[in-house]
């Protein structure tokens, strides 16, 4: 029994964090688990910024609705899921990920929560669990399942590495450079062969 475990961001749908970045002229908010591993600490840097500018959950879901899958991954999310179970394991929030999962054909997501103020001020966030993509790697071995991974990040590195196979998605030149042992992969069509193998 095996359970395929995908990263959101960077290789089903675009950073939205970028995104957001771009819509409201802040380049430094186009930093993300690309450039730093730290999540606590990116995320407080984050909201730091949010919080100087004025800016909410609002202006952040705002932009969110007008983000599209990227091209080709829900068909290849559609040809994945009809061969074998597939969860989606994000650092993501619940507040920005459910207009996107709708775009996806509603899969399965596992992902955080952020702490919203009645003013839709961004106060804080709560992680589903400490490491949590590992953590719920782990946790579905524990009761049977065999998983294979692919993300693109630093923070998808635990999950690649503790499951059966792992593989990285359009991830960056330093990352496929420093882990030369998962294979790396530009296109789905590549990606739904290299799983399939272990299927």
């Amino acid at each position: 029994m095996i359970i395929t475990c995908l990263d959101l961001e960077g290789v089903l749908v675009p950073e939205i964090w970028i995104a957001f970045a771009d819509t409201v002229g802040i380049p430094e908010l186009r930093r993300t688990t690309r450039d730093e591993p730290d999540y606590d600490k990116l995320m407080k840097y984050r909201i730091g910024i949010l919080k100087e500018h004025g800016l909410g959950l609002k202006e952040i879901q705002d932009t969110i609705k007008k983000i599209e899958p990227l091209p080709g991954a829900k068909k290849f999310l559609d040809e994945l899921r009809s061969c074998c179970q597939t969860i989606i394991l994000s650092d993501t929030f619940s507040q920005f990920a459910a207009p996107l999962m709708e775009k996806l054909g509603q899969p399965t997501i596992f992902c955080n929560e952020l702490i919203v103020s009645d003013s839709g001020e961004i106060t804080g966030y709560k992680m589903r669990c400490d490491k949590s993509k590992l953590t719920t790697v782990k946790a579905l071995q524990s009761i049977g399942f065999e998983t294979i991974a692919s993300g693109d990040s630093f923070n998808d590195l635990g999950m690649i590495e503790a499951s059966k196979a792992g593989f990285l998605f359009r991830s960056t030149e330093k990352i496929i450079k420093e882990y030369p042992q998962y294979p790396a992969f530009t296109e789905y069509s590549e990606l739904l062969d290299a799983i399939k193998k272990y299927l």
